[in-house]
């Protein structure tokens, strides 16, 4: 599911509820040009990040999530979901974005 970011003040976006995203999914919200993968683990801990991998830009939403990571559908690399950086002997990093919950709404910071 596909979510144009509304502005809701002068940093945080809504984009929607935790309900939204499966447990050990994600969804793609889209902000101009760029697309951005907002994840929810087990444990119900939500992480965003710009939809690239570092390696060759697959799309991380569409990855497998697992233990806090993200493992890219392209070739493997496993992000960390926490801070975007590529894990194991693989180098590089995806941008990451604060994340706030407030009840169960999610809003994410673009700043």
């Amino acid at each position: 599911m596909n979510v144009q970011l509304a502005k809701t003040d002068l940093d945080w976006r809504h984009i929607g509820t935790i309900d939204d995203i499966k447990p050990q999914g994600a969804r793609k919200v889209r902000w101009g040009d760029m697309t951005i993968a907002v994840f929810r683990t087990g444990a119900d801990a939500i992480f965003a990040l710009e939809d690239r991998c570092p390696h060759k830009n697959g799309p991380l939403s569409e990855g497998i999530v697992h233990d806090g990571c993200v493992t890219c559908p392209l070739h493997n690399w496993v992000i960390r979901l926490e801070d975007g950086t590529a894990q194991g002997a693989d180098e590089g990093s995806t941008r990451s974005y604060p994340v706030r919950i407030d009840g169960r709404d999610i809003y994410i910071s673009l700043g």
